[in-house]
């Protein structure tokens, strides 16, 4: 699998869309936010990407939009914003977007709750799944890819219940404590239950994919925490994101790793900073593996 460090420093100009997912942010993993600046740095010097894609679980947790917006509607102090953890992320995004790229999120499993107010601060889009993503003459199938695991029967009525608009109208009325404890409970419970469940149970079905993929000529998703590349059918491919991993933790030089993927075209790059086509007909998908050292 190519490096996407290496694809950035020799081929830049023909990077055009970006795509991520499970990076399960939180202000308990800094060295995963570390990571997802170094990502944002590294797709602010790409200069004809025209689109972020965030295919859910960005964040370990959300439990609703005022987690931050508190902040702003408060009218809390400067320095306290600044020192919130998701600050320079939002201000880093906000720099993407400005420069021309788009930033579309999907719901994963752990952030259904994220709403369009806090993307609205970066000017991002909160997407539906499936998306579909026009790659040269083909079609990809986005999605979260947790609706594809259909042999873990009690998981799929759980996530039928919490994606019901009346469960969530629910949890967001009550208070930020309570739904802290809620997403704690729910947790511990989902710890026990994945502890006893076989492998495949948690992985994707075949007959699931069969029936997502009948309309598309390959599909995308994460969810898994599996990164690979399989065939679907005799004539699709289904393309799998990566967790983002804290590697070597207790070594002088710990990482983070993740399998991410990437839309590129050797279209001259005249022809792509003046046209709305987001995809030439020269254009391929592929995945490639991102590492960042943490200092």
């Amino acid at each position: 699998m190519q490096r996407f460090n290496h694809l950035i420093t020799t081929r830049p100009h023909q990077v055009r869309q970006v795509l991520i997912s499970d990076l399960h942010l939180s202000p308990q993993e800094p060295a995963l936010v570390q990571a997802f600046l170094a990502l944002l740095d590294d797709c602010l010097a790409l200069p004809a990407l025209k689109r972020l894609f965030i295919l859910g679980d960005w964040f370990e947790v959300w439990l609703g939009d005022d987690m931050y917006l508190s902040l702003l509607k408060e009218k809390r102090s400067e320095d306290e914003q600044m020192a919130h953890w998701l600050t320079p992320l939002i201000a880093k995004l906000k720099q993407l977007r400005i420069n021309g790229c788009e930033i579309l999120v999907m719901h994963g499993n752990r952030d259904f709750l994220l709403g369009q107010p806090f993307c609205n601060l970066f000017g991002g889009e909160l997407i539906s799944e499936p998306y579909t993503l026009t790659v040269g003459q083909q079609s990809y199938r986005l999605e979260h890819g947790d609706a594809l695991c259909t042999d873990d029967k009690k998981y799929q009525l759980f996530r039928k219940i919490m994606r019901n608009r009346l469960t969530q109208w629910y949890l967001l009325n009550k208070s930020l404590e309570k739904r802290l404890a809620i997403a704690d409970n729910m947790r511990k419970k989902s710890q026990q239950n994945n502890a006893t469940k076989a492998a495949y149970i948690m992985d994707v079905n075949d007959e699931a994919v069969r029936q997502a993929i009948t309309d598309s000529d390959a599909l995308l998703h994460g969810h898994t925490h599996r990164p690979d590349i399989h065939q679907a059918t005799a004539d699709k491919k289904r393309y799998v994101l990566g967790d983002w991993r804290l590697l070597d933790k207790d070594t002088r030089q710990p990482k983070v790793s993740a399998v991410i993927g990437a839309v590129t075209d050797d279209q001259h790059l005249d022809d792509r900073l003046n046209s709305n086509n987001l995809s030439s007909d020269d254009a391929e998908f592929e995945l490639y593996e991102f590492e960042c050292l943490i200092r």
